[in-house]
């Protein structure tokens, strides 16, 4: 079954180095009860885990079933670990946040037999504990602890079991059970190797083996083997043990890494939570800061709208002879012709020509210097500024140049203050005009504010009022904001072809709209974006921080868990799994508060701030892929350091 030749084992550099093992020679057959002895630092424990794949020779060769397992890669010896030999420690080596059942069943999680429950009670009950399947290691007396440990052994049917110092920290009592459970264990064909310096338990074995100084000094039989050995795989064994293609993470061991995951979160809980607060911040940042963001663009919008952001102004121009600029107008003045050839355009939604003029508004004996303005009838639906009271001047009174007014916030509060206007008459320059409508308040425009204003027809103001045949800007209402520059081409074509301009005259008109601003806003909500979401990386980055430190104290604190888990056949991409679920588990649960605080501070800022309550479902996917990629980018480090722990360092560890 086994046979070493000339194996030698150094610790450190070759020259200078602890030489553990000095050309030990062994041969073991099937079915044999053997017992290694020798003081402490003989070589006996080394010799154990070169014989169970756990540490590899540093010259020498070892062949298994007649296979050479000295120069065996990790992920080889880890499935032959699991698959062909059983360990019991000295220090029994349970995990304390699983029960004795769940610990059985470790090894066959890494088998991927994890739904084999049976066959771990089986074991349990073969060791006499089959009443203790539920309780934890703290609830188990050592003996107990030791016999939970042999049934995990057991649990992959191995076909040889290695025993270092089983019973050194038992009572008389429990020693003699140990040994009797490891005796009938090989009455039944199982192969037994035990490493102790107690001459009594030594003579349990069918044979004794002697180290000194890492060599064998002597090697007795007691007895011959009189049984059979039970090995089910025999010369087949080993080559069948060996993985034929590159390891994967099964489904058990998906979900023991997520159980564990979720123990070890609880385990630690301040600590835990401390660490996935961090990531709360973070993510309720971005959530919180997108969503203001976008309530702050999305109010701009509106406020651009209610403005005319699909709005053209079309203006005479100032025409340039021999580089001197003449008076406005001087080239092109528009009429109200022009107004209604455009309005003919498909592109075209609403056209208000409009002639302004400062003008002196009377009421009983206060006065007010303001601001008439003859309007078209879209005037109100372009600027939305459809009167708070009343209306707007009809058709009617716009084809029959009636002498009504609609009047800004700011002319009712100087002529009226506080009277009703509605159907009053008042005097702009000495003519009489009767108030039909109150506009609402606008605030500040280009050329002053826009509720320092009185409208009337536009008829009216130009052969009443203000005697004018020309309109001094024609305000158009584009159907689509997006087609603002294609609207700006068709209204350049009528004025030129109505007006007979060269097509390089383009200082004898001029369209003015509000793409420009539009775009300064986008340009500074991109900034705001990238601003805010800076800050909130700088959180993410800080909980990071913090779930990394935490990973890290978590690796050691476990050394030797994870000693434990690679003696049984863990591979070091299941540790490396374990452990980035882990930390990917404190992520997600700290981007789902994340995501929920982070909408509720959202909330809060759009009720005081008065913005459109707007949270972009982008933001959830993106604080959902932010939550992954933090726990991945943070915990692969810890992972990766506990992946390349040495299984024997690992165990000894303290």
């Amino acid at each position: 079954m086994i046979e070493l030749k000339n194996i030698t084992k150094t610790y450190g550099p070759a020259k200078v180095g602890f030489r553990a093992l000095r050309g030990v020679d062994l041969k073991i057959e099937q079915g044999e009860f053997v017992a290694i002895t020798g003081h402490s630092g003989s070589g006996k424990s080394t010799l154990l885990h070169i014989l169970g794949f756990l540490d590899k020779p540093s010259s020498g060769s070892y062949t298994f079933f007649g296979k050479e397992a000295s120069n065996l890669k990790d992920s080889e010896a880890a499935v032959l670990r699991n698959r062909l030999v059983g360990f019991v420690f000295q220090q029994f080596f349970l995990l304390p946040r699983m029960s004795a059942l769940e610990n059985v069943r470790l090894p066959l999680i890494y088998a991927g037999k994890r739904s084999l429950k049976e066959n771990a009670k089986e074991k349990l009950k073969k060791v006499g504990l089959s009443e203790k399947e539920s309780n934890r290691s703290n609830e188990l007396s050592g003996g107990e602890q030791q016999r939970v440990a042999i049934a995990r052994a057991l649990v992959n049917d191995p076909a040889i079991i290695l025993a270092d110092e089983p019973t050194g920290n038992l009572d008389s009592q429990n020693e003699q059970e140990i040994v009797s459970i490891l005796g009938n264990l090989n009455k039944e064909g199982k192969t037994i190797i035990i490493v102790t310096h107690e001459k009594d338990i030594a003579e349990h074995a069918d044979r004794i083996i002697s180290m000194r100084d890492g060599r064998i000094i002597s090697d007795r039989k007691i007895k011959e083997i009189s049984r059979e050995p039970k090995v089910s795989l025999a010369k087949n064994l080993m080559e069948g043990a060996l993985p034929k293609k590159k390891p994967a993470l099964g489904k058990a061991e998906l979900i023991d890494h997520l159980r564990q995951a979720s123990l070890a979160i609880l385990a630690h809980k301040l600590r835990s939570a401390l660490s996935i607060l961090g990531i709360l911040i973070g993510i309720a940042a971005v959530i919180a800061m997108l969503s203001l963001v976008e309530g702050v663009k999305a109010s701009i919008s509106e406020d651009m709208l209610s403005l005319g952001a699909n709005t053209l102004i079309l203006n005479p121009g100032a025409y340039k002879q021999r580089g001197v600029a003449l008076e406005t107008g001087r080239v092109t003045r528009f009429t109200l012709e022009d107004a209604e050839a455009i309005a003919k355009s498909p592109l075209i939604k609403g056209v208000s020509p409009i002639v302004r003029d400062r003008a002196q508004l009377v009421y009983g004996n206060k006065n007010w210097n303001s601001l008439a303005q003859g309007t078209g009838l879209d005037y109100a639906r372009i600027h939305n500024s459809l009167p708070s009271s009343g209306r707007y001047f009809s058709e009617e009174e716009l084809k029959n140049r009636q002498k009504v007014a609609v009047i800004g916030a700011i002319v009712l509060k100087e002529l009226f203050k506080g009277e009703p206007p509605l159907e009053k008459t008042i005097k702009i320059n000495q003519i009489n005009f009767q108030v039909i409508g109150v506009m609402p308040e606008k605030g500040a425009a280009s050329w002053g504010s826009e509720d320092d204003v009185v409208n009337i027809p536009i008829t009216t103001a130009m052969h009443r009022l203000m005697g004018k045949d020309y309109v001094d800007a024609i305000d158009i209402e584009v159907s689509d904001p997006a087609l603002l520059k294609e609207a700006e081409g068709a209204i350049s074509k009528i004025i030129i072809n109505r007006h007979n301009l060269k097509v390089d005259d383009k200082d004898s008109f001029e369209i003015l709209s509000l793409k420009d601003v539009l775009e300064t806003m986008e340009s500074t909500a991109k900034t705001m974006r990238w601003l805010l979401g800076s800050i909130a990386a700088i959180s993410l980055l800080v909980g990071g921080i913090g779930i990394m430190n935490i990973m890290l104290v978590s690796v050691t604190e476990r050394t030797r868990e994870i000693g434990l888990r690679k003696a049984i056949g863990a591979k070091r991409l299941d540790i490396i799994s374990q452990f980035l679920i882990e930390s990917v588990v404190m992520s997600l649960i700290g981007g789902f508060l994340g995501i929920i605080f982070g909408a509720g501070f959202a909330m809060i800022i759009a009720i005081v701030s008065d913005l459109p309550r707007n949270i972009p479902p982008y933001s959830l996917l993106l604080a959902t892929v932010f939550s992954i990629m933090v726990g991945i980018s943070f915990g692969i480090g810890p992972a990766f350091k506990a992946s390349r722990l040495d299984p024997i360092e690992a165990i000894r560890y303290e």
